[in-house]
């Protein structure tokens, strides 16, 4: 089984909640996905895809995530798909870093992978745990009772977890607003529920001491990236009454053995900053010998996104995991019909060969490159 053709497919990806704010006045609207289409001579297919948090959140941007993708497929023709880690060795030999180009290429392998034995991702991962997991909405920061209805919208559609965004400067509303924001959201907070605070590495060590002081007590939640750099972080750890959550600063399994040398109590596991699944696959590892809690995410995406985040999070024991987060929610175009498991208390990946997606190709218009053996 080796790889014959590689298409590479570029689709603009609306947000669904009109403007989506972030820490340090960053907004965005859409987000462009890279989509890759993987087929092999025994006529197998796998699909990927990469989608970067605009060009403001990790070293990453789409044009850059497409150029990276056109020296990375040519290398892979003639490869075996199933053998993921020689694969990456490959993308490692061709090009230094660029997680978000080497993501799609990989999650595509993985789904062809699943689709040429007749299972799911899951199980080429070390198996589904069968126990539902919680989704995870996005909050953007905003008003703090626009944030609480975005909260209570969210809770309504069976969201169990809540990723708040904070991150306001200070000729905005700084520390002050922010706490407003936090308590506002947490306000309604069910049994079971779980609060992420994300500032994303917007806060200084002294912003975050400021703003943790004006909360109220009684507060619920962990705080995830809340400055921009390791030493920031570690300043602020012994000062800080929660739990703290690496996410950006997380990026390759050196970071997250970095992070679990008491820096942090979990991480926020993202399939494209990390690499794709199969880097993906050894900071669950890492993170799980050394302790840490996991969300199982990606910085935005579609279906395809989606599913591997699915697939990926599946294999995390309840015990370990805080939630998946339904990135096909946040945006307003579907490129594929998901095999999933929906119940009461959180979603699972269906038992369809390889990432269960039935792609729209209609939704994906033309390639935009293609390279064949």
């Amino acid at each position: 089984m080796r790889i014959t053709r590689i298409a590479l497919y570029a689709v603009e990806l609306p947000y669904s909640g009109g403007v989506y704010h972030l820490s340090g006045g960053r907004t965005y609207t859409s987000f462009e996905a890279a989509i890759v289409r993987l087929t092999c001579d025994d006529g197998t297919e796998g699909w990927g895809e990469s989608t970067p948090f605009g060009s403001t959140y990790v070293a990453a941007h789409p044009a850059g995530t497409r150029a990276g993708i056109g020296l990375l497929a040519p290398a892979l023709l003639g490869l075996d798909p199933r053998r993921s880690e020689r694969v990456g060795d490959v993308m490692d030999a061709t090009l230094t870093g660029h997680h978000d180009a080497r993501t799609a290429l990989d999650v595509a392998c993985w789904d062809a992978f699943g689709k040429s034995v007749g299972l799911p991702v899951c199980d080429l991962l070390g198996g589904s745990t069968d126990v539902p997991m919680a989704p995870i909405s996005s909050i953007p920061a905003c008003d703090p009772e626009d944030m609480r209805t975005r909260v209570a919208d969210h809770r309504a559609r069976g969201y169990r977890a809540h990723s708040v965004k904070i991150g306001a400067l200070d000729a905005d509303g700084g520390p002050a607003l922010d706490a407003e924001r936090i308590a506002a959201s947490l306000a309604d907070r069910r049994p079971g529920e779980f609060f992420i605070v994300d500032a994303n590495g917007g806060l200084l060590p002294e912003t975050a001491l400021r703003l943790l002081a004006l909360l109220p007590p009684g507060l619920d939640f962990a705080l995830e990236s809340p400055c921009a750099s390791w030493r920031e972080t570690a300043s602020l750890r012994p000062r800080c009454p929660y739990p703290i959550v690496l996410d950006e600063l997380a990026q390759s399994d050196a970071d997250v053995v970095l992070g679990a040398l008491d820096t942090a109590d979990g991480i926020g596991l993202k399939i494209s900053k990390a690499g794709g699944l199969t880097p993906g696959r050894r900071h669950r590892d890492i993170a799980r010998a050394a302790g840490l809690t996991i969300s199982v995410q990606d910085t935005v995406g579609s279906s395809l996104a989606y599913a591997a985040i699915l697939h990926l999070g599946a294999t995390v024991p309840p015990r370990s995991l805080r939630g998946v987060l339904d990135c096909e929610d946040m945006v307003t175009r579907k490129v594929a019909a998901l095999d999933t498991v929906v119940t009461p208390d959180g979603v699972l990946p269906g038992r369809s060969p390889g990432l269960g997606a039935t792609v729209d190709e209609e939704a994906l218009g033309d390639p935009v490159a293609v390279w064949e053996s």
